[in-house]
């Protein structure tokens, strides 16, 4: 079954934990939790202090994405906050401190994943992806909510899922960026099985009906 991942950025931070409990109530499966510095991308969200609170406050899977630079720095301070999964981005970072930073996330016995930007090639996964739990294919540029969907991203999505089948079947596959009802079925085709939905659930009134909606496209 297809997993839904709402994504906090899109939720009313004024009201964040009726929120999480109206998306937990409605049936989904992840909490996307995104963090973003200014400098690997050009906004700034949300971070450490915030994922304590909100641990304390939900038992929901915390699913940490990093939009930040060279996060071999802070994984661990991420895991030891809360988080169920920390994702980064393998452009953020040299290869030896990617590989640092997956080992760091492990030893914390959390999941850890890697994200990958719209214009990075699938294949640039593959040096890491026998370490994965979970791999994030961006279908926009990572920064801001509320963009398009980039349909070219598809091939993208199944060259990866043919890489995962072959190297590490029980690798999780995430889609990120302008997903709602009408492009979760193109990603489920392609073969994801965790979609990150923003706006499309918390922008909705009846967020149960717009989880089904996506879980079921």
């Amino acid at each position: 079954m297809t997993k839904i991942a709402p994504s906090i950025l899109s939720a009313d931070f004024a009201n964040l934990l009726y929120d999480v409990n109206e998306v937990k109530a409605a049936g989904a499966d992840y909490l996307h939790f995104d963090v973003m510095d200014g400098c690997f991308v050009p906004n700034i969200s949300i971070g450490l202090p915030v994922l304590k609170s909100l641990r304390k406050a939900t038992d929901m899977f915390l699913d940490v994405h990093l939009m930040i630079d060279r996060p071999h720095r802070y994984v661990k301070d991420f895991c030891q906050a809360g988080a169920d999964l920390v994702v980064f981005h393998l452009e953020a970072d040299q290869p030896q401190h990617i590989f640092e930073a997956i080992e760091t996330v492990k030893s914390c016995g959390k999941k850890v994943g890697l994200s990958l930007k719209p214009k990075t090639p699938a294949k640039a996964i593959i040096p890491y992806l026998d370490k994965l739990d979970l791999v994030l294919i961006m279908t926009v540029e990572p920064g801001f909510g509320g963009q398009s969907f980039m349909h070219e991203q598809l091939d993208k999505i199944a060259e990866m899922k043919e890489l995962i089948n072959k190297t590490n079947p029980s690798c999780e596959l995430q889609v990120d960026g302008g997903v709602d009802s009408e492009t979760a079925k193109l990603c489920k085709d392609a073969g994801a099985n965790v979609l990150v939905a923003g706006s499309a659930v918390f922008g909705k009134k009846d967020r149960a009906a717009a989880i089904d909606a996506i879980r079921n496209a």
